[in-house]
């Protein structure tokens, strides 16, 4: 995709910040479909090794972005009763946090009076942001990069008003 910076590239390049607001029920990543299948067969997350193969790149992305100072923090916006796939990104969180993330959880409901972009997005120390497009079924419609500074204080703005709400990941009873 023409001008879109790596994620592992931007979060390299991160300073002080970066952060991650999700606000679907659900994803269709092919890279993860076997594993959920599986939960959903299961309702055992299959990997929450955080040293383990499937989550390497990432645990080292985000420790090295912790370690460097960077403050990582994600929040989930979510429907309740919560979907399978939200279950499956719950049980998955320990991995998150052992990286260095702090995650919270806010129900939908909670949301109604918040101004918020259309699409789920990283935003990096304030002013780049990466959103990040998904078709009707989840699936993955590749990265948009913007860095305007309106832009880039709308979704500063509603992840700082979504994070106020958000009840912590260890609190957070699916």
């Amino acid at each position: 995709m023409p001008n879109v910076t790596a994620f592992s590239d931007l979060l390299a390049a991160a300073r002080h910040s970066a952060v991650h607001l999700e606000m679907r029920d659900s994803y269709g990543i092919a890279a993860e479909a076997a594993e959920f299948e599986q939960f959903r067969r299961t309702g055992v997350h299959p990997d929450l090794d955080p040293e383990g193969a499937g989550w390497s790149g990432w645990v080292s992305m985000i420790r090295a972005a912790v370690a460097r100072g960077v403050l990582v923090r994600r929040a989930r916006i979510v429907s309740e009763p919560v979907t399978a796939y939200i279950r499956y990104e719950h049980a998955g969180t320990v991995v998150n946090l052992a990286a260095g993330e702090q995650v919270r959880w806010l129900a939908r409901r909670s949301a109604s009076d918040l101004a918020l972009p259309g699409n789920d997005f990283w935003l990096f120390d304030g002013a780049i942001v990466r959103f990040n497009h998904f078709t009707g079924d989840g699936a993955s419609a590749g990265p948009e990069m913007r860095d305007e500074p309106h832009v880039a204080k709308l979704c500063a703005d509603a992840f700082e008003a979504v994070w106020e709400r958000a009840v912590p990941h260890e609190q957070y009873i699916l």
